[in-house]
Parts: structure tokens; sequence; C-alpha cells
């Protein structure tokens, strides 16, 4: 399994990085080929599921992905997300955290995946292309 992990400080509310950093169809605009759809009704959090595809038309691989822990940031508090990668070709788990800060928030992404026929000896090239292609997606949610 690849774990990387992606840290950005923005002069946001916690409310409001919180509110982009879990509006999963705006993930999808971030990352090139990748359009995210959510899967079940109502507002986000536990239970809420949501597929981003990546390809060009039939080409391309689905990444399911299920709301496992939703404790959104109250007052000083810090929030947290984790959410649950049960597809055939990528498994695996990603948190979001928020934190306030003196002057915003402090966001960190964690990510540990599996694609399927990828061995583990390309765990590092993994973890690269992840730190940048989530890097960029987070540049791109949170800039004010």
């Amino acid at each position: 399994m690849s774990r990387f992990r992606v840290v950005r400080s923005v002069p946001l509310g916690p409310e409001e990085a919180w509110r982009r950093l879990t509006d999963w169809p705006a993930h999808g605009r971030q990352v090139p080929l990748t359009r995210t759809t959510v899967l079940t009704p109502g507002p986000s959090g536990p239970g809420t599921r949501f597929t981003a595809r990546t390809g060009l038309g039939p080409l391309g691989f689905d990444d399911p992905m299920e709301v496992v822990r939703w404790e959104p940031p109250r007052g000083d508090g810090p929030g947290m997300c984790r959410l649950e990668k049960y597809g055939r070709l990528v498994r695996g788990w990603a948190e979001i955290e928020v934190a306030p800060t003196a002057g915003g928030v402090r966001v960190v992404w964690t990510e540990e995946l599996a694609v399927r026929g990828v061995p583990g000896v390309f765990d590092g090239v993994l973890a690269r292309a992840g730190r940048v292609v989530f890097g960029r997606a987070l540049d791109g949610l949170l800039t004010p």
C-alpha cells in the first residue's frame, strides 16, 4: 500500500474550508479527466457514497468511496472526515483534517491506497504522484 500526506495552511475559516473540502463534485473538477458523482441523496455525512470516474469515454476507471467518519469542525475544535475506497481497481482510505490556526486553518490530507495489478515496488511512485495530484486539487479547492 502506498501512503502519502499533503498539508496546506490557508486563510479560511474552518467551516468554509470544510464546506469546500467536502464538496465531492468539486474534487472531480480539480483532478484532470475526472468527474465525481454523489450516489446518495441529501447532505454529506456518514454513509454518503460517491464515485470519482477518471478517464476518457469508455477508457477509464471508477474510484467508489464512502464517508465512514464525519466530524465537522466546531468552534475552536478540529474536523475529521474519513473515506473508505472500495473499488475493484483502487482500495484504501483517505482522511481530511481541518484544524483552526491563528491565521486560518491547517488542512491535512492523508491517503493510503493500493492499485490492483501494481506491485508494491511502485508504492513510492504512487505516493509521489498522489502528493502532486492531491496537492493541486487541495490548492484549487482552498484558493479563496
